[in-house]
Parts: C-alpha cells; sequence; structure tokens
C-alpha cells in the first residue's frame, strides 16, 4: 500500500471489514500506516483512532423507539431520530509505534485511551 503512494488507512464502516478488524489493522501497521475507523473495536484491535456514533446509546435509543411502537404508536408518526453522541478513540501504543505525537487538543477529547498492546 505504501509503494504505492497510500499515506493512511481509512476502513469504511462494514461488517465485513468489522469481523476482520484486527487483521486489517495489522496489515496496516506492517505497512506502516496510520489506521482510523469507523468503530472503537479496530483501535483495540491495533489501529490508531476511529471516531463513531455510540453504538451502545443507539441501541438503548432503539429500544425506546420500539417499545413505543410495540405499545401503539404508529411508526410514521414518531419523529426520525439521529445519533446524538459520537466515540472518539485513539491507541497510543500504535501511535508510539508509527512514530506519532497524539496533539493535547485529542487526547483531552478522546473518549477512550488503548495504551497497551491488543
Amino acid at each position: 500500500m505504501k509503494e504505492q503512494g497510500a499515506q493512511a488507512v481509512f476502513v469504511l464502516p462494514s461488517m465485513t471489514y468489522s469481523a476482520r478488524s484486527k487483521h486489517i489493522a495489522d496489515l496496516a501497521l506492517a505497512e506502516g500506516l496510520p489506521l482510523m475507523a469507523a468503530g472503537t473495536w479496530f483501535t483495540e484491535a491495533g489501529g490508531l483512532m476511529s471516531y463513531a456514533v455510540d453504538y451502545a446509546g443507539l441501541e438503548r435509543r432503539l429500544a425506546v423507539y420500539a417499545d413505543k411502537i410495540l405499545k401503539g404508536a404508529q411508526p410514521g408518526t414518531l419523529p426520525i431520530e439521529q445519533p446524538a453522541r459520537f466515540e472518539l478513540s485513539i491507541n497510543a501504543r500504535t501511535a508510539r509505534v508509527l512514530g506519532l505525537e497524539i496533539p493535547l487538543s485529542l487526547v483531552v477529547q478522546a473518549d477512550h485511551m488503548i495504551e497497551s498492546e491488543p
């Protein structure tokens, strides 16, 4: 990848990619490329960082929405909801391996800082 001019890897949200997060993160790291994805499991697997919807919060909102429908609310009358919270996850170990310094402005905003090896 690096030979062909890649400077980083961005992984799009996909269950296929998510299931292979460790393999994808390992490939990027072997190439010396920072990896960003839309899921904390990628940073837990060794990727540099992720910025994604708070999936647990989204699932809670889904349960509330489903409960309203099961209690008789008409789905067409319920408002469309958008995610309200996103999570920033940074893998400090991967940053060190890649020789990158994470700016303090990102560190203080991070919801998850991963310091140890996956």
